[in-house]
């Protein structure tokens, strides 16, 4: 038998190694898991559908794989659960409760390396904010202060790992919501290159190709040997990437060697930068420079203003897009979503298809000039976020511009919304300015990571991010790890 308390002291692959060699089993890591979830969960409002018992018949049966035995949390966007409703932080999606056909791909991978999933975590709607606070939920609270945001996309993914319920879980990222949420409370997190990791079998590829699956970890090796089991072509795939070199999980004992790096604190749209994220970032270049590495002032020439333009309207466009899906799936008026979200839709509806064609014709030169910049460059570091994580509550739509959307949605008023979209576009970036710095990774596919390196004065986590080219993620791995050993968070808790 296995405490609580002694649970938490392992990652996924110490608890893998548990399980392999009979000191526990797979039903006790399962027992400890769902203890530490009734007990904090209430307080953070992270585990939104639990399986337990679903979970328990699987801990009960014969497991194989690296992670056997391991408990494992899956994020309640697109990371399908056959037999198990989907919500995606929607209250039309929430009251539907229309159970999934079949496992998505990247679900069917994780479960053949032998995750045990006893549930499902907490998103924003459709993923589409920063903060996890969902209408159909509720917020999911930050570990390290309960007041706080958790962060988002894949909020409720890292208030879980944060916590302590579980070492690993199921994330995803199509603007940052990987690594904003690893930077808000002090985990790690990766967002693999393009078409690095599977959608199906429902899509080929999310927000072309700009949003990837793959987790939230308190360690380095398990994020590494996380991608071993899932990274791939699959069945109908539109591109088959040239497979690493080796494991990801040897990357992580490799000597990444001298790197060239170079760090920028400047916003790419020139928003404010809190003082605790340049410090972030100064900090890690000093340790870096300390492990031997050469770091140095600079930034790619890029448009920030625009990349934000052209980003936002993939992500309006993709917003309109499932709204009308859900519609057609269960039949519900506006009642069934978010006003945000209803905006967001708006203008991508309003948006003139060569105008949408332009913006993504536009990522291609963002592309060019960052692999320009890293010809000079093995890596470029950032802030992950321009600021701590926010209070709940927060970042919230101003109630002017509530009454105003509201008005302007209405049934024939859509062309209101038309005449303003400068209004709606400057609520969104008003968001962007918070997390300017994830979004360039997205739009480029280049992989990217956040490192839990800072500790606010406040005590809240801030991690620092790290691009690197294209096939990159083997190099990331190599570096975070030799940061991981230099500066241990592991044994950096809550507590709760």
């Amino acid at each position: 038998m296995i405490s609580v308390t002694e649970y938490v002291r392992h990652d996924a692959l110490s608890l893998a190694g548990l399980v392999r060699r009979g000191e526990v089993s797979a039903s006790e890591l399962l027992e400890a898991a769902i203890a530490r979830a009734e007990r904090i969960n209430p307080s953070i409002n992270a585990i939104v559908t639990p399986m337990y018992e679903l979970a328990r018949e699987r801990a009960a049966g014969a497991l194989s794989g690296p992670l056997a035995g391991v408990p494992f949390l899956l994020k309640d966007l697109e990371q399908h659960y056959a037999g198990v409703p989907t919500s995606s932080g929607c209250k039309a999606l929430r009251a539907a409760a229309v159970p999934a056909p079949v496992h998505s791909e990247i679900t069917r991978r994780w479960l053949a390396a032998g995750l045990v999933v006893f549930g499902r975590t907490n998103t924003p709607e459709f993923g589409g904010k920063a903060i996890t606070e969902p209408d159909a939920w509720g917020a999911a609270r930050n570990p390290w202060q309960l007041d706080r945001s958790a962060g988002g996309s894949s909020g409720g993914a890292a208030a879980v790992v944060a916590a302590g319920i579980v070492p690993v879980a199921g994330a995803s990222d199509g603007g940052g919501s990987i690594r904003i949420p690893a930077a808000s409370t002090g985990l790690f997190g990766l967002k693999p290159g393009r078409g690095r990791t599977p959608w199906g079998p429902e899509m080929g590829e999310l927000m072309h190709g700009a949003a990837l699956n793959h987790v939230l970890s308190r360690t380095v090796r398990d994020s590494a040997v996380m991608l071993d089991v899932s990274h791939g072509p699959e069945r109908g795939s539109w591109s088959r990437l040239a497979p690493p070199e080796r494991p990801y999980l040897d990357e992580v004992t490799r000597d990444p060697g001298r790197l060239r790096i170079a760090l920028s604190t400047r916003s790419p749209f020139d928003s404010p930068v809190d003082p605790e994220a340049v410090r972030a970032v100064e900090s890690a270049a000093r340790l870096l420079s300390g492990l031997g590495h050469h770091v140095e002032q600079a930034e790619p020439k890029l448009d920030g203003d625009a990349l934000a333009r052209d980003f936002l309207s993939m992500w309006f466009a993709h917003a309109a897009a499932q709204v009308e899906q859900v519609r057609k799936l269960t039949g519900c008026d506006d009642n069934g979503f978010e006003l945000d979200t209803l905006a967001m839709a708006a203008i991508g509806r309003g948006m003139s298809a060569p105008d949408y064609v332009a913006s993504y014709v536009n990522w291609n030169g963002y592309g060019r000039r960052l692999a320009e910049f890293f010809d000079d460059y093995d890596l470029y570091m950032t802030p992950a976020l321009a600021e701590p994580a926010p209070r709940i509550g927060e970042v919230q739509t101003p109630a002017w511009a509530a009454a105003f959307l509201r008005l302007g949605l209405k049934a024939g008023a859509f062309p209101l919304l038309k005449l303003v979209p400068a209004l709606i576009e400057k609520l969104a970036r008003e968001n962007l300015r918070r997390v300017p710095f994830t979004q360039l990774a997205n739009v480029t596919g280049v992989p990217a990571m956040s490192v839990p390196l800072h500790v606010c004065a406040n005590g809240l986590p801030l991690g620092v991010q790290l691009m690197a080219d294209h096939g990159g993620e083997g190099l990331l791995f190599s570096l975070a790890a030799q940061l991981e050993q230099a500066q241990p968070w592991l044994d950096r808790l809550p507590l709760l």
